[in-house]
């Protein structure tokens, strides 16, 4: 059974949350400070501030300081854990659906 420290559940638990979804999305789009995220959102500053520390704890997001700004933006490898867990289910769904798929066109003989 997977732990709640595993990559993959982290990365779900974090992007469960619809405001940290759309923040995520929305950096996919470019780097952008926390108050630029603040003005595109119906949220606060410290709501803001908190779901991008969320995001950054998922390894999703990082950030640089420039100034007394920090600008975020997406991690590149931040979702590996998920599509790897992904292609995983992918591949085990393809190998069934081909079986099932002989199985039937072998009963329709």
């Amino acid at each position: 059974m997977a732990s709640a420290h595993d990559p993959e559940d982290r990365i779900f638990q974090v992007l469960a949350d619809p405001s940290r979804r759309a923040i995520f999305e929305s950096l996919t789009r470019g780097e952008a400070a926390v108050k630029d995220l603040t003005a595109r959102f119906d949220i606060s500053q410290p709501a803001v501030s908190q779901h991008l520390a969320a995001l950054k704890d998922a390894g999703l997001v990082t950030g640089r300081r420039e100034g007394r700004h920090v600008f975020y933006r997406v991690e590149p490898q931040g979702m590996k854990p998920l599509i790897d867990w992904i292609a995983h289910y992918q591949a085990f769904w393809t190998d069934r659906i081909d079986r099932l798929q002989q199985l039937l066109e072998k009963m329709d003989e």
